[in-house]
């Protein structure tokens, strides 16, 4: 039985921390160091009708309330996919994680920030779950991922001219 707890704790502890694997098309992630503020991110990532100013696979998105815990909200792709979103994760300042729903599965996103010595480093990471997240990580997976440096140096650029 402790052996169990021990093994179930070792896989839980080690899904928590992404940067510890390798990225692929099913789960991967960004970072970027910046002298802009946690502050000027947070902003630039809770403006939800101005995602598409530095997203480059967003042709339009929007919120039905302010930006929060529980918010739903609409994302429109370039090439017209529209999809509905909602914010499943929250902490006010630092992180969020908004799920979008597939066919049998989930498109995830998370976006969280650090601070050291002046600087932030701020992430945005992906994950598709479900049984078809294999299916969707081939499909859109690999485009996303490199779209990732682009969108992160495009939020750099506004956020350090604020």
């Amino acid at each position: 039985m402790r052996l169990t707890i021990l093994i179930l704790m070792t896989t839980l502890l080690t899904n928590l921390n992404a940067q510890d694997k390798v990225p692929t098309n099913k789960h991967f992630w960004y970072s970027l160091e910046t002298s802009a503020s946690p502050e000027a991110i947070w902003k630039i990532w809770t403006d939800v009708p101005n995602w598409k100013d530095w997203d480059t696979g967003l042709k339009d998105a929007s919120i039905k309330d302010s930006f929060n815990l529980g918010v739903k909200g609409t994302i429109i792709s370039l090439e017209n996919r529209k999809s509905k979103f909602k914010v499943v994760e929250y902490i006010e300042g630092q992180s969020y994680t908004y799920k979008t729903k597939l066919p049998l599965g989930s498109l995830y996103v998370k976006r969280y920030l650090t601070t050291k010595n002046g600087r932030t480093t701020f992430t945005h990471e992906v994950w598709f779950k479900g049984l078809t997240s294999g299916f969707f990580a081939k499909s859109f997976g690999g485009k996303f991922r490199e779209m990732l440096p682009d969108v992160l140096n495009n939020i750099k650029t506004i956020a350090e001219s604020i």
